[in-house]
């Protein structure tokens, strides 16, 4: 990694480092956060370019912690009067205050992803040019498409974390995406599928024909699939869960609830449990930042702390939550490397990396034979979820009926709703078959965006309610 942000600045690395050690005496932790983000965006629609965005932001956050009060200021301007004057904003709110700053992250030399910068790695024609042929592929494999939209991103992120102490931590973080929308229009009927991919990674992968033409056949499918589908049932029903992606139920409507900081103020439904029950043997749920290139791991959270594979439930027991550094120490326990922010001008909190559910022994073909009615859910849409209840609502965007142990007609209109801690306890199969998304999670929180990753295996639940637009 460069000095850049030393080498291409007026800051001084020794004077910003006494500027840090003074700023944070007397406090319990905080840092300096130094980011520099290179993006870009590319969006094919309709038989045209519809939009191009470059991007280059940098700035700083500088953080001071006492007890559980952040004081937290942040510039887009990296200059030492800038940086002078956060300091004394910082130092403005924390007369009298007499902690012992905490020690800092061990370091870690894991590496789970290249520095390549992914957006110079490439030219804009070549980028254009892949986004043309799966518009001319799309259209060219089936008659009955009407629209096809897609879109190429990519991220090249620089960080640097100067403590009070003196150590210094630094990662470089590349992120890209590639998205495949497709409409198709038979009569009357417009019908979409989507793909997308992504990852920790350069755009090399997406150009291989293999890879795009396979997102192409895979929005095809589910748009085929949605031109077939009736309306959905309505109804306390089993419901069978597909791998991969519907992990992003077990995302928002459990994950969230086993974050630090709503059990430390004890709003999350799983507040004060840890040791206890709270989901039906064979339920193991883990939380892993460490797994190379994918779109939610991190060689270090957003604090200087490396990330780990947290096991949040094991069997049904519940052994832990998340944590930053914040919420770890005022509820006396380890930080597991889940603290992020979205960029310098956002104070860290506790996050999902990467958050799914392990493989069982059931074969996913046996658990839908022993399904008689009910519905199965492969793809989810957006979802609503009260951290505090569990309570949530996920839409379906390719579900099926379930009809005497067998996959029936496509269904559309089709929600589930119910609340996860039910969920988990009503988990009577899970298959072998563990899946992780295909590159694609964005989750929110605290107005804070963050990229992260979801997964699981095929899942029954013998009861759920599930909203749909039969009559």
């Amino acid at each position: 990694m460069t000095d850049s942000f030393f080498s291409t600045t007026d800051l001084n690395r020794i004077v910003v480092g006494q500027l840090v050690a003074d700023t944070l005496h007397g406090m319990d932790d905080g840092e300096l956060y130094l980011e520099y983000t290179q993006s870009e965006a590319l969006t094919f629609d309709d038989g045209r370019l519809r939009a191009a965005a470059s991007d280059i932001t940098q700035g700083f956050g500088l953080r001071a912690v006492y007890d559980e009060a952040t004081v937290y200021a942040h510039s887009t301007t990296l200059t030492a009067d800038a940086l002078a004057r956060a300091a004394a904003t910082v130092k403005a709110v924390k007369t009298g205050k007499g902690g012992v700053v905490a020690q800092g992250p061990q370091r870690s030399n894991q590496v789970l992803y290249g520095d390549d910068n992914p957006i110079s790695g490439s030219s804009f024609e070549e980028k254009l040019k892949l986004l043309q042929d799966i518009d001319s592929f799309a259209r060219a494999a089936d008659p009955s498409v009407a629209q096809v939209t897609a879109s190429i991103a990519g991220e090249w992120q620089m960080i640097e974390i100067i403590r009070g102490d003196g150590q210094i931590l630094r990662d470089v973080r590349p992120l890209v995406r590639l998205n495949v929308s497709i409409v198709t229009a038979k009569g009357d009927r417009r019908e979409s599928g989507y793909t997308g991919r992504g990852g920790r990674r350069g755009y090399d992968e997406f150009f291989e024909p293999e890879t795009w033409q396979a997102m192409v056949k895979e929005a095809l499918r589910q748009a085929e699939v949605n031109q077939e589908s009736v309306a959905a049932p309505a109804g306390e029903m089993p419901v069978v869960l597909g791998p991969g992606w519907p992990g992003v139920l077990l995302h928002e409507a459990v994950g969230h609830g086993l974050e630090g900081d709503f059990n430390r103020k004890e709003t999350s439904a799983f507040s004060g449990m840890v040791g206890e029950r709270v989901a039906a043997p064979g339920v193991t749920v883990v939380d892993d930042g460490t797994i190379a290139k994918r779109r939610g791991s991190l060689s270090m959270d957003d604090e200087g702390t490396p990330t780990q594979r947290n096991v949040l439930i094991e069997d049904g027991i519940l052994k832990g939550y998340m944590q930053d550094r914040l919420n770890a120490r005022l509820m006396g326990v380890a930080p597991t490397g889940n603290g992020r922010r979205e960029s310098f001008a956002h104070s860290p909190m506790p996050r999902m990396t990467n958050t799914f559910m392990l493989a069982g022994q059931d074969d996913p073909e046996d658990i839908l034979a022993r399904t008689k009615t009910g519905i199965y859910a492969k793809n989810f849409g957006g979802g609503q979820v009260d951290i505090t209840s569990g309570k949530f609502v996920f839409s379906c965007t390719e579900a099926y009926k379930i009809e005497d142990g067998k996959l029936g007609a496509p269904i559309k209109g089709a929600t589930l709703i119910g609340d996860g801690p039910e969920v988990l306890k009503h988990v009577s199969a899970i298959g072998n078959d563990l899946e992780l998304d295909t590159g694609i999670g964005v989750c929110g929180k605290g107005g804070q965006s963050v990229p992260a990753g979801v997964g699981q295996p095929t899942l029954l639940v013998d009861k759920l309610t599930v909203g749909g637009t039969a009559a």
